[in-house]
């Protein structure tokens, strides 16, 4: 039995042409493989090399001398050659994820999840794997700089001195704070007294993938802000109306965990989740579907209001169909949703207008979801605020001429921020200038004072998780370089000079701390990586009717433009890390730049091929950049994945993509209509690992599928159906490796595995950081991959599955 279908293929060209395709697969190195931009492989892994000595090196591997807690019973004395680890955590977007770090003679070599956190449960993702190569980088910031030259943090907090003190009598009206989102406790109430010491400041945020909609999603909904958690793993039914919840989601790791459980083929479970997808762009979660429709942002609201409507729970408002192909999946997913209640989860992206978030929500409502699979508290950031607004006000303030000192704790907006608030420009009227971060970038060139950041793993400070846990950032080692955190210098500014990081973190917790045991209960929070029982509790909401329209839509023909984060780098923070930029990034494949994904029929219809470059025009702003033909892309919308094009940056990510922040603006931060497209005749050389170092799937069945039906009746199907390899088939040569113990093989559940590439930089990590004394793994023998799909007995008509 030829257990590969025939509907897989692995790009296009396998697809139209496959006598070619496989010609072409087996040949690994074609002409100009190992060359790549403007920037040689060869010195790529010098800079590689560069960061992994510097990891190595023993003047540099000293742990703090602040009383840090293993996270398992270890010797006091350090022994060479065995690992020590401890619990921390790693914040992204404001939230934090529980880590344990392993450490080899002072030093941090591998991270993992901590498995008593309830936001990874001892899962990762691969910001979390590659932060070990943050840490190392040698391009990292490394001294305080006066307008780009090396000065000292003294000098720093006299200069600052200076300025506080003409804002004493100003009640501290020309002082701006601009941060991140923030979780973190202790950050919170140092910024709240500094707002008691300078009552005039102002406090603004701003995060390129804030959770604005999200937001204005809930008052629409509730009347109150309030943060959405989801049980996957009690669902039955799962509808995302363009959410990536299992790869850009804050809480992804947790999210990813408890869907898989539901999707396992495996006995006594006779039942698996289904899961259907309407999104605007192909992600991760969507590979995932078991029915995903291909949509245009902007036709998504129309399909939420037309399900409402077919299920009746719409305040008996009538919406018109406006796409006829809508109907039969409205229908079939009406029925399923109205067969599981309680038992099923309506959600949508950050990137979707606050209606479709009320929408979400009356939907869940209606269907008893609430209390069941859908839960609600209050958000764990320190201050709710529509972050856009928020930002747009210091830019008012700035060319009012208003802000006389300004503080950039973190973030890099002017690279991030929407292009029409021209932050740029407008910085330039700040008279005092601070900014701290890891790296000299594009803001930092235009502040009078940079500031290096440190590295989560070299400092003090506290975070929430997604679900308000709380986790104590204890730090492994001490800072490389002469680095300092948001919590010295804003304490700088409340009480100068200042205390060190340990010194606020901990005196604040023992602020809290109404009981004669502080010490022990310190000593609990660092060894379990969190304070236990801190979450935040259940919020009860009342659904409130709320205004519901027809949304009018664009002409089909009206060219769309999305706007996501890259998928490895992030939005541009992650861009100077090698092992992220060398990661293939899901569904293209693509590696070191970015590219406008743009659907098969629209690449027809413009005469259009991978790497031909065109000039997009959106909102009088244009921008050159490659295509990439993506099936399962919606026909005449584009996706462009912001975060590349970085140009003040280390050697490794100077100059690597193309910069899609130049067309996005405040008005369009996730989606816009009306742009317009010209072929410029250029090309650009785009790097896709889809097909190299493939095996021959015919000939060698690594992929080995069938339906969850097929499985119930026998659980050993495919192992029936299929070919075993031959006993003595190995990567070894039996003469020169001999097995004297264990073998090892490896079998990939592929319902289980998301795609997500955690393994990948994983492996990266565990075998690029240096350690003395530490055991290499030998090869193995042979891999497997599985997968038990869930496939619908009333699938609508033509599902890209």
């Amino acid at each position: 039995m030829k257990m590969q279908s025939q509907h897989l293929w692995r790009r296009l060209e396998e697809f139209s042409n496959p006598k070619k395709f496989k010609e072409l697969s087996h040949d690994e190195f074609q002409n100009g493989a190992s060359d790549f931009s403007n920037f040689s492989r060869r010195d790529f892994l010098k800079l590689m090399g560069a960061s992994l000595a510097l990891a190595s090196l023993p003047a540099c591997t000293r742990q703090p001398i602040e009383r840090i807690v293993p996270y398992v019973k270890q010797p006091e004395e350090l022994i060479s050659g065995k690992p020590m680890y401890f619990a921390t955590a790693m914040t992204l977007g404001g939230f934090a994820t529980g880590l344990i770090v392993e450490s080899h003679e002072g030093h941090p070599t591998k991270i993992e999840g901590n498995p008593d956190h309830p936001a990874s449960f001892g899962a990762t993702n691969i910001f979390h794997q590659a932060a070990l190569l943050d840490l190392y980088d040698p391009d990292r910031s490394q001294s305080v700089l006066k307008n780009g030259q090396p000065d000292s943090w003294d000098n720093f907090v006299a200069a600052l001195h200076d300025v506080l003190e003409s804002q004493k009598s100003k009640g501290g009206s020309g002082l701006r704070i601009l941060t991140e989102t923030i979780s973190s406790p202790t950050l919170h109430f140092q910024i709240q007294q500094l707002l008691k010491k300078f009552p005039e400041t102002k406090w603004h945020q701003w995060e390129p993938t804030n959770r604005d909609n999200i937001f204005e999603g809930a008052k629409l909904a509730f009347g109150e802000i309030v943060e959405t958690h989801y049980r996957f793993d009690k669902a039955k039914i799962i509808l995302s109306l363009d959410s990536d919840f299992l790869y850009s989601h804050p809480n992804s790791v947790r999210y990813a965990r408890d869907f898989v459980s539901l999707r396992r083929a495996r006995f006594p479970q006779t039942n698996m989740s289904r899961f259907y997808v309407i999104e605007s762009s192909p992600t991760v979660t969507g590979s995932n579907a078991d029915h995903r429709l291909p949509l245009r942002s902007d036709e998504i609201e129309n399909f939420a209001l037309a399900l409402a409507e077919k299920l009746g729970a719409t305040f008996n408002s009538k919406f018109e169909i406006r796409n006829s192909k809508f109907e039969n999946w409205i229908s079939v997913i009406a029925e399923d949703l109205s067969q599981n209640r309680g038992a099923s989860i309506v959600l949508a992206g950050e990137n979707q207008p606050p209606l479709v978030h009320a929408v979400a929500h009356l939907l869940n409502n209606f269907l008893g979801n609430v209390g069941q699979t859908v839960t609600f508290i209050e958000p764990a950031q320190a201050n709710w605020i529509n972050q856009t607004e928020s930002l747009r006000d210091l830019i008012e303030a700035l060319q009012r001429n208003e802000v006389e000192a300004l503080v950039i704790l973190g973030g890099n907006p002017v690279f991030n921020s929407p292009a029409d608030f021209q932050f740029a420009e407008n910085l330039a009227k700040a008279k005092f200038k601070v900014y701290l971060s890891p790296d000299v970038n594009e803001t930092s060139a235009l502040c009078e004072w940079h500031i290096p950041q440190n590295h989560f793993l070299e400092s003090w400070s506290d975070a929430r998780s997604f679900d308000g846990t709380i986790s104590i950032v204890q730090p492994l080692i001490l800072p490389l370089y002469a680095g300092k955190s948001a919590h010295e210098i804003l304490d700088a500014i409340i009480s100068p000079p200042g205390r060190n990081d340990y010194e606020i973190v901990r005196e604040f917790w023992q602020s809290q701390n109404q009981n004669d045991n502080f010490e022990s209960s310190w000593r609990h929070a660092l060894h379990d990586g969190l304070i236990q029982n801190s979450a935040l509790p259940e919020k009860k909401v009342s659904l409130q009717q709320f205004p519901i329209q027809s949304a009018i839509g664009n002409p089909q023909s009206a060219i769309e433009i999305t706007f996501r984060p890259d998928a490895t780098i992030f939005d541009g923070r992650f861009a100077n890390n090698g092992w992220l930029q060398e990661l293939p990034k899901p569904i293209t494949k693509l590696v070191w730049d970015n590219a406008a994904l743009i659907s098969p029929a629209l690449g027809q219809k413009e005469n259009l091929e991978n790497g031909d470059v065109i000039e997009l025009e959106f909102q009088n702003r244009k921008l050159k950049i490659p295509v990439w033909i993506t099936p399962g892309q919606p026909e005449n919308s584009i996706a462009l994945q912001f975060g590349n094009g970085r140009k003040t940056i280390g050697n490794v990510g100077r100059n690597a993509g193309f910069n899609v922040f130049e067309l996005r603006n405040s008005n369009s931060l996730w989606f816009g209509n009306g742009a317009t497209l010209k072929k410029t005749g250029e090309e650009f050389s785009l790097v896709s690992t889809q097909v190299q170092q493939t095996i021959d799937s015919d000939e060698r069945q690594i992929l080995r599928e069938g339906t969850f039906a097929e499985f119930l009746r026998d659980e050993n199907f495919i192992r029936k159906n299929s070919e075993s390899p031959p006993e003595n088939e190995t990567l070894f040569n039996p003469q020169e490796f001999k097995y004297d113990g264990y073998r090892w093989g490896m079998a990939i559940d592929l319902s289980a595995c998301i795609g997500c590439n955690a393994c990948t930089i994983a492996c990266q990590a565990e075998n690029n950081i240096p350690v003395i004394g530490k055991d290499q793994i030998a090869a193995g023998r042979i891999m497997h991959w599985i997968r038990v799909d869930n496939y619908f007995r009333g699938a609508p008509d033509n599902p890209q599955t």
